[in-house]
């Protein structure tokens, strides 16, 4: 057999080939194969085995392990990637105690990114996204959803989605994009928030004509979008034909939750107040709780997403960094792995489902991310570290040695001497 890239003498391999989501205490049963090798050709998984067995197989190229983790791609199942301007000035503010909503009326928070994101080129706004786009890739991951929302008018919307797509295009990442133009109301729309709604639900159309987005997402929380208007924005975006998501539950507990169970979200993201019934009903569902522990750490809260009890209920998690300008500014999700461990007590096996296999399904791409398998896209990354433990365990810096996707060495760390 020859193949084009062989990678040998992996010390631990993990494969996370499993039917997802993965619920409940089957996260935290993890497979760890060692000693073994990889064959990829033509950008996807040819053979998986034994470095041992390795030796028959003619490659045209050869990476050496070093005895170190190989796992599949990471995937970000939650990013508002495109966005103008940010917002570094509000941390100061943060610090000294000035409410948000202080720093609102002062032109800052959302809606300074969200003039910000309106005044930007379309040139401008993906040139930053797909800066953005590498240094993710350079952190490991291989495949990442991305969000609207920072438009808030019928025009920047398309345009935020334009851009994501083009960024798909031009980059080696996978990506899936989410129409979030319910993101906020803006302040012309304050008194008729209905209103607002419609004008966004009237995107649906071109949306899907031009493929700009799989799932339509709504944040619903106080001040925002009660429970009854998220449900009528979301079965107009089903009766459409899209996949949806839910902002729910981050700050009061309205029942968020049970909302994206009742609708066959594909996910609920936030879920920091998720009440017991809602965890109940989550556990219950195939609906991927998408936990955002950076936004909490980000923000200097004390409560974090209840991720423990639901894995113990049942339910399937996914982490994410929620990379945005405002609450959680970062692209690396193994520092988000750290967080999870060491704020929402999940293990390393769980945080391991929760950041590939769980995370994948999460955005609609069980089948072809999150996984390392025969006949799937080569995306891996080999880890200069030697167990699956050490990631989160050793936090605050980017483990990455070596980023494949589709068998295409996209990042080699290059060490000093």
């Amino acid at each position: 057999m020859s193949v084009d890239t062989l990678i040998t003498n992996i010390g631990q391999l993990l494969t996370m080939d499993k039917k997802g989501p993965v619920k409940g205490s089957a996260m935290n049963e993890l497979p760890v194969l060692e000693n073994q090798a990889i064959g990829i050709k033509d950008g996807k998984i040819e053979w998986i085995g034994a470095s041992k067995d390795a030796g028959d197989l003619k490659a045209e190229k050869k990476i050496d392990a070093g005895g170190k983790l190989v796992t599949p791609g990471l995937v970000e199942a939650h990013t508002h990637l495109v966005f103008g301007g940010s917002r570094e000035e509000e941390m100061a503010l943060k610090q000294q105690g000035i409410p948000y909503l202080e720093i609102l009326k002062r032109g800052g928070g959302i809606l300074a990114t969200v003039n910000a994101t309106r005044k930007a080129s379309f040139e401008e706004l993906l040139k930053k996204a797909l800066f953005h786009l590498d240094r993710m890739a350079m952190h490991g991951i291989t495949t990442v959803e991305a969000k609207s929302g920072y438009g808030l008018d019928k025009e920047t919307e398309l345009k935020q989605l334009r851009i994501a797509k083009a960024a798909g295009e031009q980059h080696p990442l996978d990506l899936v994009s989410t129409f979030l133009g319910a993101h906020a109301i803006p302040p012309e729309y304050k008194q008729d928030p209905e209103a607002f709604l419609d004008q966004m639900s009237e995107l649906f159309e071109a949306i899907k004509a031009e493929n700009l987005a799989a799932f339509v997402d709504i944040f619903t929380e106080t001040g925002v979008f009660s429970v009854e208007q998220s449900r009528r924005y979301l079965q107009k975006a089903k009766d459409k034909g899209f996949g949806v998501k839910i902002h729910a539950d981050e700050i009061d507990p309205l029942g968020g939750t049970e909302l994206a169970v009742e609708m066959g979200a594909i996910s609920g993201d936030h879920l920091a107040v998720a009440s017991d019934a809602g965890i109940k009903a989550l556990a219950a569902s195939d609906t991927v709780g998408v936990i955002l522990p950076g936004t909490s750490f980000y923000l200097g809260k004390d409560m974090y997403s209840r991720a423990r009890g639901m894995v113990d209920a049942g339910a399937a998690v996914a982490i994410s960094t929620d990379f945005n300008p405002g609450s959680s500014v970062t692209e690396n999700l193994q520092l988000i792995m750290s967080i999870a461990a060491l704020k929402l007590k999940l293990s390393p096996a769980e945080i391991w489902h929760a950041v590939t296999v769980n995370a994948a399904h999460a955005i609609g791409k069980g089948d072809v991310a999150g996984s390392i398998a025969r006949g799937r896209k080569a995306d891996v990354v080999i880890w200069d570290a030697a167990n699956y433990m050490y990631i989160p365990y050793h936090y605050g810096v980017n483990h990455a040695k070596t980023v494949i996707k589709n068998g295409v060495v996209l990042y080699e760390r290059q060490m000093i001497r």
